[in-house]
């Protein structure tokens, strides 16, 4: 059994509790038009995303488990399209870098796409944590 890892925190943009999913990195509508090709298509997801204004989740916004963003407020587009979807988000999120040596790049600190991952917002912060399958 693989032990919970805290992968980072950031706001959160309402009290949704505790939601599972697989990480998944997405840059632009291609990205989404990939996933939209997908069989499973996005549900079980939680997108990670850098601009706050991420309109290009438009198509899937409502399909997925949840959304974690690197910029913005819960004040920017995907705060207020999260919570008026009720899809749990977490924004202006922060990489936790303590479990990454001295001399590693950062980017370890992120989990691999598919990786399962769990958004916790029944506290202060939004967390985020792998999580066993």
């Amino acid at each position: 059994m693989t032990e919970q890892r805290e992968v980072g925190r950031g706001q959160k943009t309402y009290d949704f509790g505790t939601v599972r999913g697989r990480w998944l990195r997405l840059e632009n509508a291609e990205d989404v038009l990939d996933l939209m090709d997908c069989e499973t298509g996005a549900e079980g997801v939680v997108a990670v995303v850098r601009d706050a204004g991420a309109t290009f989740l438009g198509p899937i916004f409502d399909e997925l488990t949840g959304v974690v963003c690197t910029g913005g407020t819960i004040r920017s587009h995907i705060g207020i399209i999260s919570r008026e979807y009720r899809i749990p988000g977490v924004i202006a999120f922060e990489f936790d870098t303590v479990d990454v040596f001295e001399g590693e790049p950062e980017g370890l600190a992120e989990p691999m796409n598919d990786t399962v991952v769990e958004l916790d917002g029944a506290g202060v912060d939004g967390v985020v944590r792998t999580a066993t399958p």
